[in-house]
């Protein structure tokens, strides 16, 4: 029989969703077993709705908990760190929405503690699951897409006073960052996902919707280090939401749904050169399952590598790539520079990225 693994969820936001798409759509693999939330009336309501016995408002009180298998981290940025540590010093395997650190730094505390810690950690970059980002990916590693030319991530978004009147939220020192940090992360972590690593960058960045202290726009030119040309653009003042991704290949363009927040579902738009490459990938994808999409997809990969014993689908050099995007990004907007990527020990935005 296969372990049903039981899952602590701290904060009840986005904590909600990582229920609802990743461990009730998966009953047979997880049981949702204690929910924290320093809401009580949050707590009691997300608890309520999914028959969740165990309710706590002290993270300390679950991380003590013997028999509970995965810590899933929901909470405001600032604190993950903190709460990565803690987790995996209690011998649990762990699950953190984004960011998963507060610093390229935090991150390599994190990494350390990975090396000896019991548990598994997996950040959440639930982009990469759905049928349409999944067949491009296929078609991609396949050869079949050929030389990568350039592409486009757009992220554009609403977000008013509305969504700002919030104490954590639009401040450096909770939020950590701004669109690029909420926003625009998982569409830029599905561009790299697709096209490979960032090798330089050159980007500016602007407050010009919300009266917040973080970036709501920003422009980015990007060269990967395939040599392809990428332009990154990003705002929370479009009248449409849209996120949308459009990749140009020797053989192939692809180009993502429109979804604001499920760009990876299918169908995406395949435009194959010719005839010949159009029949290589049907037959290519002709046997290819579907996927699920979002957490559905990233909780299900997350189980059979726990049970195989294998690393987690995504993982903190995942994490590493999309924080040093974001750090070079600040930093070429803030020294207008072009700005070589790694960051590393020495590099100005090494220990934060806030101004």
């Amino acid at each position: 029989m296969t372990k049903r693994y039981r899952v602590g969820v701290i904060g009840c936001g986005i904590g909600r969703s990582h229920i609802e798409e990743g461990y009730a759509a998966h009953p047979d693999k997880y049981e949702v077993a204690v929910l924290c939330d320093l809401d009580e009336a949050r707590l009691n309501a997300v608890a309520d709705e999914f028959n969740v016995k165990g309710r706590t408002r002290s993270s300390d009180e679950l991380m003590a908990m013997a028999d509970i298998d995965i810590i899933d981290i929901c909470t405001p940025p600032a604190i993950h760190t903190k709460l990565i540590l803690q987790a995996l010093a209690a011998g649990k395997h762990v699950v953190c929405e984004k960011p998963l650190t507060g610093s390229l730094a935090e991150l390599d505390e994190v990494v350390a503690a990975e090396k000896s810690a019991k548990g598994t950690l997996m950040p959440i970059y639930q982009y990469r699951y759905g049928d349409g980002v999944q067949q491009a990916r296929r078609i991609i590693e396949s050869g079949l897409a050929g030389k990568p030319y350039v592409g486009t991530a757009e992220t554009l978004w609403k977000r008013d006073a509305n969504y700002y009147d919030n104490p954590w939220r639009g401040k450096w020192a909770t939020e950590l960052g701004g669109t690029l940090m909420t926003h625009a992360i998982h569409l830029h972590d599905m561009l790299t996902y697709l096209m490979g690593p960032v090798e330089r960058v050159f980007a500016r960045t602007d407050t010009r919707v919300n009266n917040i202290e973080v970036e709501d726009c920003v422009s980015a030119s990007l060269l990967m280090k395939n040599g392809a040309l990428v332009s990154l653009t990003t705002t929370l003042g479009s009248q449409e939401e849209i996120s949308r991704l459009r990749l140009a290949f020797e053989n192939v363009t692809f180009e993502s749904n429109h979804a604001a927040y499920s760009p990876g579902d299918g169908p995406w738009s395949i435009l194959p050169a010719n005839e010949e490459i159009g029949q290589k990938i049907d037959a290519l994808l002709a046997d290819m399952p579907p996927v699920g999409r979002r957490f559905t997809g990233q909780m299900e990969a997350f189980y059979h590598a726990l049970e195989k014993g294998e690393p987690a689908p995504v993982r903190t050099s995942d994490a590493r790539g999309s924080l040093e995007l974001i750090a070079a990004i600040y930093h070429s907007s803030d020294t207008n520079s072009d700005v070589t990527l790694p960051i590393t020990t020495g590099h100005p935005k090494y220990i934060s990225w806030r101004p």
